[in-house]
């Protein structure tokens, strides 16, 4: 059963710090109650440990990829100069934003707000990683280490969760969804941001 689909079932459908550079400008997720069925379906969503390789049904889906793998690759470059890092992080983006039902597009262009592309940024509200999961995520529907958040695919994976659940749970509103994922819902600054970034990585050259 797809990840959309158990939560739409569910009803409902964010020691290293003291090493950490400047810190992000992300607000604050807010702690919400959960009801028990939400919990679980997002807890499972979670403990899904599949690696991040996609799987194609047609050699036109593949080479499309492979195309946005390269494109996205090259614009990626001056943030993240190392090859290998550079591709395993687009593979992880791309794996877990369709696993999640969400746009790659969107997640870069959140990640981008977010974090800069900075796997161990930190906000002052203490939201970590690349997505800016706030801590209080691992112990409501993890193993509740927060330290794990730093790790790309735990982080990435968290994140698109999260924000799958708010999009639902705001009836596929992507504005308040965005809002409700930084801690600002209703307000315009955060989303439009957002917004910003992810027409950017739709259209990387123009």
């Amino acid at each position: 059963m797809s990840l959309r689909r158990r939560l739409l079932l569910a009803g409902l459908l964010s020691p290293l710090a003291a090493t950490l550079p400047s810190l992000a400008r992300a607000g604050a997720q807010k702690e919400e109650p959960l009801a028990d069925a939400v919990r679980s379906a997002l807890a499972a969503a979670i403990a899904n440990s599949a690696p991040p390789k996609p799987a194609f049904d047609t050699i036109e889906a593949r080479l499309a990829y492979l195309r946005w793998l390269g494109a996205m690759s090259t614009r990626l470059q001056r943030r993240k100069a190392e090859h290998i890092t550079r591709i395993e992080f687009l593979e992880t983006i791309w794996y877990e934003s369709k696993r999640a039902g969400l746009e790659p597009a969107l997640v870069l262009g959140l990640v981008q707000v977010e974090s800069g592309f900075r796997k161990y940024a930190i906000s002052s509200a203490g939201a970590r990683g690349y997505m800016q999961v706030m801590p209080f995520w691992a112990r409501l529907i993890g193993d509740g280490d927060a330290a794990s958040l730093f790790h790309m695919q735990t982080n990435l994976r968290f994140g698109c969760v999260i924000l799958r659940h708010y999009l639902d749970a705001e009836r596929g509103d992507l504005f308040l969804a965005l809002g409700r994922y930084n801690g600002s819902r209703g307000k315009p600054q955060y989303p439009n941001a957002v917004f910003g970034a992810r027409k950017a990585w739709l259209h990387p050259d123009g």
